[in-house]
C-alpha cells in the first residue's frame, strides 16, 4: 500500500478511477461509476420494533415462521438448529421455503410449504446426516443446492417437494462451499468459497440441469477489471487444495452470498466488507458495494453474508454481526437498511429469499437472542408489505 494512504483512501482512488460505468449487469444500468453509496431508501425509514423486534419500514409486517427445536406452527415437524441459508420454490397454489442446518454431522435441510393464503400446510426434512450445511442455492429446474462449509465439503442437490433422496454432487468439488447460483444463459453455476484464501468458481455441467459430469473451473485475474477462468485439475480428490491448484488463481477474503441475476452474479466477501459483481457476458469484475469506500459517514451495511435479489433490481444483503441488518442496494446506487432485528445481538442473519410471487421475504436469526452457537434458538420470519416489483 502506497505511503500516508489508508486502505479506504487507496481502494476510494483506484476502484472509482478503474470504473464501473462499463459495467453492464441489472444493478448497473442505471448507477453511477462507483459502489453504492448510503442514502434514502425506497420505502422510508425504519419504524419502532414490532412484537418480535424488527425495525421495518412502515407497511410492513413481520411474523415468526419457527423456532429451533421447536415443533413448526401447525405440523407435528420439528424445526432444525442453526437456520442458514434459503431459497423459496413454488408449489402448487402454494410455494415452499428451504432452510439449512449449519450444524455438524446431522446438519441437512428442511422445508415449510404454505398454502395460496400463506398459511403453513406442512414442514418436513429433505436432507440429513450431513456437516455444516451453510447456504447453496436454487436451481432452474425446482431443486436445492445444499452446501457443505468444511475442507472436504460436498454439494447436496435436494427436492423441495420431498419424496425423492438428495444426491451428491462431487463433480461441482470437494471444498469449503458457502453459496451456489445457477447463470441459465451460460449454462454454468457459480460457486463462493469460505476460506481466507479463497476463491470463485463455476460448474459447467456436461448437460444443462444435469450436475452429475462437468467442469469446475475457477475465476483467474488481478482484481476489478477483465478476468478468465482455468479448469481446476482434480476437483474431487485431491492433494492439493482445490483453490492451490491453478496459478494466478483470484483470492477472495471470506466468500458468502452468491446471487445470478440480469447477466451479473453478484457474490459477497466477509473479510473485506465488499460485493462483488461479475459481468458473465463481459467477464469482467466489479464492486457493487465497499464498506470501506462509503463516503460522508459511517457504512450503513457491515458483516456482508447472504445475498437475494427481486425483479425491480434491488439486492438485499443480510448481515453476520454488523447492527442485525439486511440492506438494500437499489439499482440507483444507494445502499440502505430495510431491516433490523433487535435483541439478537450475538447472531446472525441468514437465508434472505423472496417468495415466487416477490411479496414475502423470508430470513432466520441463526443464533437467536440466547446466541448459542449450536443454533438451537434460531428464529425463521416471513415480512410481507408493499414490496416493489
Amino acid at each position: 500500500m502506497p505511503t500516508g494512504l489508508n486502505r479506504r483512501t487507496f481502494l476510494r482512488t483506484t476502484t472509482v478511477a478503474g470504473g464501473t460505468a462499463a459495467f453492464s449487469g441489472a444493478l448497473w444500468q442505471r448507477a453511477f461509476a462507483g459502489p453504492a453509496q448510503p442514502g434514502a431508501g425506497p420505502y422510508g425509514p425504519l419504524q419502532a420494533a414490532d412484537a418480535n423486534g424488527i425495525r421495518l419500514p412502515s407497511g410492513f409486517t413481520s411474523r415468526v415462521i419457527a423456532r429451533s427445536m421447536q415443533r413448526v406452527p401447525g405440523t407435528r415437524y420439528t424445526w432444525h438448529p442453526a437456520p442458514d441459508g434459503g431459497a423459496c420454490f413454488p408449489a402448487g397454489d402454494g410455494w415452499i421455503y428451504v432452510s439449512n442446518s449449519e450444524v455438524p454431522l446431522v446438519g441437512g435441510a428442511s422445508a415449510v410449504r404454505f398454502g395460496p393464503s400463506g398459511e403453513i400446510a406442512d414442514a418436513y426434512r429433505i436432507l440429513t446426516m450431513t456437516t455444516l450445511n451453510c447456504a447453496g442455492g436454487a436451481t432452474p429446474w425446482g431443486t436445492w443446492l445444499s452446501c457443505e462449509e468444511y475442507a472436504l465439503g460436498i454439494v447436496y442437490e435436494t427436492y423441495p417437494q420431498g419424496g425423492r433422496s438428495a444426491v451428491q454432487r462431487p463433480a461441482m468439488g470437494r471444498f469449503k462451499h458457502e453459496a451456489a447460483a445457477c447463470d441459465p444463459e451460460r449454462k454454468v453455476v457459480y460457486l463462493t468459497e469460505d476460506e481466507g484464501n479463497g476463491c470463485f468458481y463455476r460448474f459447467r455441467p456436461a448437460a444443462w440441469g444435469d450436475l452429475s459430469r462437468g467442469t469446475l473451473e475457477v475465476l483467474v485475474g488481478s482484481g476489478v477489471g477483465a478476468v478468465t477462468w482455468r479448469p481446476v485439475p482434480a476437483p474431487e480428490l485431491w492433494t492439493t487444495p482445490t483453490r492451490d491448484q491453478v496459478q494466478g488463481a483470484m483470492r477472495f477474503t471470506g466468500g458468502e452470498g452468491c446471487y445470478y441475476a440480469g447477466g451479473v452474479c453478484y457474490f459477497t466477501t466477509k473479510g473485506d466488507g465488499r460485493v462483488w459483481a461479475y459481468d458473465a457476458a463481459n467477464s469482467t469484475l466489479d464492486l457493487a458495494y465497499d464498506d470501506d469506500l462509503v463516503t460522508g459517514g459511517e457504512a450503513p451495511l457491515t458483516g456482508v453474508d447472504n445475498i437475494t435479489g427481486t425483479v425491480s433490481g434491488d439486492l438485499y444483503v443480510a448481515e453476520d454481526g454488523g447492527n442485525m441488518e439486511i440492506n438494500m442496494i437499489t439499482p440507483e446506487g444507494v445502499v440502505t437498511p430495510f431491516l433490523q432485528v433487535l435483541g439478537h445481538d450475538e447472531s446472525e442473519i441468514t437465508g434472505p429469499a423472496f417468495s415466487p410471487d416477490g411479496s414475502r421475504l423470508y430470513f432466520s436469526s441463526q443464533r437467536g437472542r440466547s446466541g448459542f452457537i449450536g443454533g438451537t434458538d434460531g428464529h425463521t420470519y416471513e415480512i410481507t408489505g408493499p414490496f416493489r416489483g
